[in-house]
């Protein structure tokens, strides 16, 4: 077993936070180490907590952290936040947002950037979430950066995702279009001692009886996160929810399906950085890119196909 993965299953908090930057460098080692992890699993609640920026989440989260804590739960947090273009890292640190949690040992905090990942859920923060759940942490909570169509990958991770919305915020019909209502399992409606509450509860009744969810019917928590109201109603519907995917068949259909899309996910990120690396290392190759001109439908088309008929690793 990798070395990591023993001091992971001890609970040494170190090894946890060495383990997190391992993955987030994609060291070579990174798999072999991810796999030993993975055999740890011990069974987290992961919760996704998305919506717009300026929806509250942050505020949400600090506020169910607290929560969770009176209940004697574990808790990790990742935060992935907007990528910096200069340094690659997260724009916003965890210290700023959550800093009364800190130098509780009961939680961990973790920001990560997206790092450009097309589905903003880097694959770095799925297997973090993994090294996480090994360490042997009650509850996993997400909170992502919430840029609409994005979040749609939150899907791949999250048992239970909760969609944060805001009275008057003219963000609905956005979501909407985005499609992000059908990844939701509650709708949390934030900042509800603002006008416009009924409306927006109204508008999302209406959405499900559009949609027709068959089995779980995804419920519509209030909370005014500034005074800590309606957080314990939404902690008893995340419950709720687990206990349904637990219950049912639903909970071991949606396992399969992350299962599925997890694998393809990996197997697509290993032959992107096999075939980049094959024209990085090709100097010839290097030496069309001078020529802003060139067809790059062409090229891709032509250097792929060239890849596959030398059955990849043609660098090695």
């Amino acid at each position: 077993m990798h070395p990591l993965a023993e001091r992971i299953q001890q609970q040494d908090m170190r090894a946890l936070a060495r383990a997190i930057t391992l993955v987030e460098n994609d060291a070579p080692e990174k798999l072999d180490m991810l796999s030993d992890i993975f055999s740890l699993k011990k069974n987290a609640h992961y919760i996704g907590i998305t919506g717009s920026p300026g929806a509250g989440k942050s505020s949400l989260v600090n506020r169910l952290l607290t929560h969770l804590r009176e209940q004697d739960l574990t808790v990790a947090v990742i935060a992935v936040d907007p990528t910096s273009p200069f340094s690659g890292g997260a724009l916003l640190g965890d210290r700023v947002r959550m800093n009364q949690h800190f130098t509780d040992p009961g939680i961990f905090i973790r920001s990560m950037a997206t790092r450009g990942s097309l589905g903003g859920l880097a694959r770095a923060t799925k297997d973090t979430i993994r090294v996480c759940d090994a360490y042997g942490f009650d509850v996993i909570l997400v909170e992502t950066v919430g840029v609409g169509q994005s979040e749609l990958d939150i899907m791949k991770v999250a048992d239970t995702t909760g969609l944060v919305l805001t009275p008057n915020s003219g963000d609905v019909l956005q979501i909407f279009k985005a499609g992000i209502m059908e990844i939701a399992n509650l709708f949390i409606i934030n900042k509800a001692d603002l006008p416009g509450v009924q409306r927006l509860k109204t508008t999302l009744e209406e959405y499900m009886m559009i949609a027709n969810p068959k089995g779980w019917v995804p419920p519509i928590v209030q909370t005014i996160s500034t005074q800590n109201e309606g957080i314990g109603e939404l902690w008893s519907e995340i419950r709720r929810h687990h206990d349904y995917l637990y219950q049912t068949a639903k909970g071991e259909e949606q396992r399969q399906q992350q299962l599925k899309l997890e694998v393809y996910d990996l197997i697509r990120e290993e032959i992107w950085r096999d075939v980049e690396q094959t024209i990085e290392s090709d100097h010839e190759k290097q030496q069309v890119f001078h020529n802003a001109s060139a067809d790059p439908y062409q090229l891709a088309k032509e250097w792929f196909q060239e890849w596959k008929g030398k059955g990849g690793n043609s660098h090695d």
